[in-house]
């Protein structure tokens, strides 16, 4: 058969869509193996596998609605329907290109079968699927834990393409950078820019700023100013290590993965910044001594980051997240013995399963009677720009009332306790003590991942 332009593109989303579904790769670690591709090809497949996977439940249900009899879920007529089905929903591809790119993925196989229900299906005309339903399962546990309105948020969420998040060293140097960019300013030495290439950004080479969802440069904020010598422990790809640094601290970066960490020593080495750099299994490393303050982002199911990489809704089944809660509670554990008296040890986790996050916390409390939970502070970021409202009256008097408060605290016990804000306006801090971002946060400005996080005092 003569060739189809784009056919290449089109069976790397095949193999990656196979990779993720049966064989539960990332995407990013299937589309790593995809080779022989261009540039351009290989981004196309990635977007195309991307965005079956957003709708896989909608695009199956039209599918099942075109056919007799239900082709099985690993059947190679349903992935190539999945993907035809995917690009005109989610990408707007011509429906000829459809046909032209679908039907040579399964010669020798069902082409007549892919060819009528293509057919049928664009006759009918095509939804739009712009709240696409999740995984039952997922929908179920996260109703259950969370409820309908953040299930209803995550469905507009995982349609969208999400904005680009970029952290600097200096919120002055922020604000000048999302004026010049059309950028917003949602906190504290951050910009917020709508998606595009990274290393083509004004300021990518000179290592002006870094790449972090607003929601992970959280943690990384609760890590008190006067803490001199800090863990970051699960370091890689290095984002919290790029913030402590930038703040000043002396910063242990501790991880596994030697090639994450060589990511890493290129970011800090990017960026100008300076940290130690330790290959080592934190749940068999021993430090030399104790800390001013520890950041535990342990590894986790990653289910808040649904937005950029939607595979996490098949990979992350109860039994993972049973695993990962495993190893966060014995990390939690053994970093709780490496702080100081008086430190702050942080934990999070890019998940939006309790069993990973207030779980965890309520365990690690109940025992240990050497540490609680820690007082949060928010407060407005005070001339946000690029579109974002300056200060208010009102905002002004809560930032005199935060400094009143500070200055008539009683004696600081931990040292860092009075300090003022923590965290921007926007983070809820809950009853208890802790932050929990949900899909619906932000929605109007973009979104945010999903996250966890609390910070622990030791008794001094």
């Amino acid at each position: 058969m003569p060739s189809v332009e784009g056919l290449g593109a089109r069976r790397a989303a095949l193999q990656m869509l196979d990779a993720v579904l049966r064989r539960g790769r990332t995407l990013d670690a299937a589309g790593g193996a995809i080779r022989n591709l261009s540039p351009p090809d290989h981004a196309l497949a990635v977007a195309i596998a991307g965005e079956a996977l957003r709708r896989l439940p909608d695009l199956d249900g039209l599918i099942d609605s075109a056919t007799r009899q239900r082709l099985p879920d690993d059947s190679k007529a349903r992935m190539v329907l999945r993907l035809a089905l995917a690009q005109k929903i989610g990408l707007g591809t011509p429906e000829h290109a459809l046909v032209a790119t679908a039907l040579p993925l399964v010669d020798g196989g069902p082409r007549r079968l892919v060819h009528g229900v293509l057919g049928t299906l664009l006759r009918r005309g095509l939804p739009a699927v712009d709240s696409p339903r999740l995984p039952a399962d997922v929908e179920e546990r996260w109703g259950s834990a969370w409820g309908e309105a953040s299930v209803l948020a995550a469905r507009r969420q995982i349609a969208r393409r999400p904005p680009l998040d970029l952290t600097f060293a200096d919120h002055g140097e922020a604000q000048a950078y999302a004026n010049a960019n059309q950028g917003r300013s949602l906190a504290a030495n951050h910009v917020r820019l709508q998606s595009a290439s990274v290393t083509a950004l004004p300021g990518f080479g000179e290592g002006r700023w870094w790449v972090q969802d607003l929601s992970a440069s959280l943690p990384a904020r609760l890590i008190p100013a006067g803490a001199s010598d800090v863990l970051d422990l699960c370091a890689a790809p290095g984002g919290k290590t790029m913030q402590l640094a930038a703040a000043g601290h002396a910063v242990t970066a501790v991880d596994a993965s030697a090639s994450r960490l060589g990511r890493l020593q290129e970011n800090l080495q990017r960026t100008h910044l300076d940290a130690k750099l330790v290959e080592a299994d934190a749940l068999k490393w021993k430090p030399d001594r104790q800390f001013d303050a520890i950041l535990l982002d342990a590894p986790c199911s990653a289910t808040g980051t649904f937005r950029r990489h939607p595979e996490v809704l098949y990979r992350a089944r109860p039994r993972l997240i049973a695993e990962s809660a495993d190893v966060q509670g014995e990390l939690l554990g053994r970093a709780a013995s490496w702080l100081k008296p008086g430190g702050v040890l942080v934990y999070s986790v890019c998940s939006l399963e309790p069993q990973e996050g207030e779980q965890i916390i309520d365990q690690f409390l109940a025992s240990r009677d050497d540490f609680l939970l820690d007082e949060l502070k928010v407060s407005p970021l005070v001339g946000e720009v690029g579109g974002g409202p300056a200060a208010s009256a009102a905002d002004e008097t809560h930032l005199l009332a935060l400094s009143a408060d500070a200055d008539n605290a009683p004696p600081p016990n931990p040292p860092h306790k009075g300090e003022e804000s923590d965290l921007p306006e926007f983070a809820p801090v809950s009853p208890e003590g802790w932050v929990r971002i949900l899909p619906g946060l932000l929605e109007a400005e973009g979104g945010l991942d999903g996250f966890f996080i609390a910070r622990l005092v030791r008794a001094g």
